[in-house]
């Protein structure tokens, strides 16, 4: 009866006599160590184009002049750091992060903070692969942390993705006082472009890293500009004057998430003309949209889909006729996967979804920047 007894209600168990003293005499925290900031504009950041340009902010995507050129709503959503990655070496055996947001909203419903505004550490391993290390977890705008401790040791390069839905106002890495440390410099590849919706702008990937752009920027191991704007990725030829300054390694226009068929037709063929004229020899890959993951349940959505990869599809073939060349395709039907798990919220990807992606895109854009 009273094992019955003390199943059902809390016991109290007496504490040995001594118990209370060791509790009080448990070891307090340590005070951290001193660190030794060091401001990334010093030596910048990849992902972030146009050079040495006037920027209204030093982590804007878009360069100042953009502003009054391309939509305020494209504008606006240059200003989220989204794409950009900043590139260390350091031995030291803890990595801090300090810094401030341009925004107050940390999250989104359908979108943690970690991916909204966290700072994503990567690291390359003994055999050279990159490997994930930690995210930052913002509770503020202002962030100071120690992201990760107790590092095996040696030095090795690091390489941390910005904030995808906010902006970025400053940003230091820290190390403890006395670690080697040396920030690289943006490497001088060629970057890989990506121009497109929410879906490139990163929506819903739980951290910076696990985007799609962000995952072949590492399985290709060179740069990524990622030109991604939530509900705006609409074939601008505003915006395709800017891209046409930029010297990629490769074009991918993802824009048909935002866009109807008739969009499609009216500004597809112009804008790859646009770039081509500009830039007569670098590969453009042009990607239908991913089919909602529930459209096989809503025959509207299926509709959408299929009505905008024809008309993707008319576009190219009209291109190849006039002759342009250098010019590749992904279809969108698979892009997700095939069993309904590649997305949040049936549009945009969960981090299986970017993952599928990345996998399809890969031999794609690998085989366009072949020589």
């Amino acid at each position: 009866m009273k094992a019955l007894l003390c199943s059902l209600v809390f016991c109290v168990v007496a504490l040995p006599s001594n118990a209370a003293d060791k509790i009080k005499a448990a070891p307090k925290a340590t005070a951290p160590a001193e660190v030794a900031w060091h401001d990334v504009t010093k030596w910048g950041v990849e992902g972030r184009g146009w050079g040495d340009q006037e920027r209204k902010r030093w982590f804007d995507r878009l360069p100042a002049k953009a502003e009054g050129k391309v939509t305020p709503a494209v504008w606006n959503l240059s200003r989220d750091s989204a794409g950009m990655m900043v590139r260390f070496s350091t031995d030291a055996k803890s990595i801090h992060a300090r810094y401030t947001l341009a925004k107050t909203n940390l999250s989104m419903p359908h979108m943690p903070a970690t991916g909204v505004s966290g700072l994503d550490l990567y690291a390359r391993n003994d055999k050279g692969q990159w490997r994930w290390v930690q995210v930052t977890r913002p509770t503020a705008a202002k962030v100071e942390t120690m992201m990760i401790s107790d590092l095996a040791p040696g030095m090795r390069e690091y390489a941390a993705y910005l904030p995808l839905y906010n902006g970025i106002e400053s940003l230091e890495i820290g190390v403890t006082a006395g670690a080697k440390f040396e920030g690289l410099a943006p490497r001088a590849a060629k970057p890989v472009v990506f121009y497109g919706t929410s879906i490139t702008h990163g929506a819903c990937a739980s951290r910076p890293g696990m985007v799609h752009t962000a995952i072949l920027g590492r399985r290709f191991d060179r740069p990524v500009l990622n030109i991604g704007f939530s509900g705006n990725g609409r074939m601008d030829s505003a915006v395709g004057e800017l891209l046409a300054e930029i010297d990629a390694a490769v074009y991918v226009i993802d824009c048909l998430p935002n866009m109807q068929p008739a969009d499609v037709a009216a500004k597809c063929v112009p804008l790859v003309k646009q770039l081509r004229a500009a830039r007569p020899h670098t590969p453009i890959v042009l990607v239908e949209d991913r089919r909602f993951t529930n459209d096989w349940i809503t025959p509207n959505k299926s509709k959408f889909h299929t009505d905008n990869h024809a008309a993707l599809r008319q576009a190219f073939a009209q291109l190849q006729k006039d002759g342009v060349e250098k010019l590749h395709y992904i279809a969108g039907d698979h892009l997700y996967g095939d069993d309904s798990e590649g997305a949040t919220d049936a549009s945009h990807a969960s981090d299986l979804g970017f993952m599928r992606q990345a996998d399809i895109f890969e031999p794609v854009i690998r085989a366009a920047m072949k020589p």
